[in-house]
């Protein structure tokens, strides 16, 4: 789709599709989504629509600190791992 995107198994967890909006987008669940914007409402916020009733989250770049991103984007990767285990998709290396 034209910006960069963070992947497992040609699946998507993380993308910059709005980083010129100053987000970054997550792929969490709606459970995991909640307790990130309860935890920090300065930081994270839901992507407008459906998307982010699925659990798709901003995170504000601006305000990122090594730690909250880490941990961020460590439970979007492993919900996609998750994710992938159960429809059994493999890990391609050919993934850049």
């Amino acid at each position: 789709m034209g910006s960069p995107d963070f992947r497992v198994g040609c699946r998507i967890f993380a993308t910059l599709a709005s980083h010129s909006e100053g987000y970054g987008n997550l792929m969490l669940n709606p459970e995991q989504q909640q307790a990130f914007i309860a935890d920090r409402p300065d930081l994270f916020l839901p992507v407008k629509g459906g998307w982010g009733r699925m659990g798709a989250t901003h995170i504000i770049l601006a305000r990122a600190d090594e730690d909250s991103l880490r941990g961020a984007l460590t439970t979007a990767w492993k919900l996609r791992i998750e994710k992938n285990a159960k429809t059994k998709r493999r890990l391609s290396p050919s993934i850049a």
